[in-house]
């Protein structure tokens, strides 16, 4: 099944001066993302998202990226949250129906110019980056926790390691941190690349 790619159409938008940047509902994307890497049967199933596959999650494509702190965002997920009121809220909201029929939970926006000219492997590496945003929320014992209805109860979160290169070379490594190291030492599953710099998301937590 090959990778869903952004239209023609929304592209050419992003050529266009003083346009802004265009944003439209990306279904195919979801269900790709739920065919091959959610579901046990996918060609890149990662066990890592299954408290994900009945999660009420939306994917955009943005025209194109944009720049943050000096970077280029490729792409982000949110939780979706109004925090206005009145009249602001209700134009949200009517967006928010008119693009998916209701209001999601969250929402992961990719950048459309990068995604229709990257590789096979930066595509992956982009979507499983943004998927780990969302993350299964824990109790104090660090046990997975449950919605009422017995779903995963899910919440952003970080990278698992924030650490200084300096500490590590001169103190050694956290656990947290050799388990990232234990991971780099072994043969990458899918292929190679660091998407994070390129992570509205991860920006968004330096701000």
């Amino acid at each position: 099944m090959g990778r869903p790619q952004p239209s023609m159409s929304l592209l050419g938008l992003s050529d266009l001066p003083d346009t802004g940047i265009h944003l439209t509902p990306a279904p195919e994307v979801w269900e790709w993302l739920q065919a091959e890497i959610l579901a046990d049967t996918g060609s890149i199933h990662n066990e890592d998202h299954a408290h994900l596959l009945d999660a009420d999650i939306r994917v955009m494509w943005a025209s194109s990226s944009f720049e943050k702190q000096g970077r280029t965002v490729l792409g982000q997920a949110e939780q979706v949250a109004f925090r206005a009121g009145g009249w602001q809220k209700a134009r949200m909201e009517q967006q928010m129906r008119d693009w998916f029929g209701g209001v999601p939970a969250y929402i992961i926006t990719l950048a459309a110019d990068y995604c229709a000219q990257c590789s096979d492997t930066d595509f992956c590496a982009l979507v499983e980056h943004e998927l780990y945003h969302i993350a299964q929320a824990r109790d104090g014992y660090g046990q997975p926790k449950f919605t009422q209805e017995g779903l995963p109860k899910l919440e952003m979160r970080g990278h698992d390691v924030e650490e200084f290169v300096g500490v590590v070379r001169r103190y050694g490594a956290s656990p947290d941190v050799q388990a990232l190291v234990d991971a780099a030492n072994s043969p990458a599953e899918v292929g190679k690349l660091n998407i994070a710099r390129a992570c509205g998301t991860c920006l968004l937590k330096l701000a």
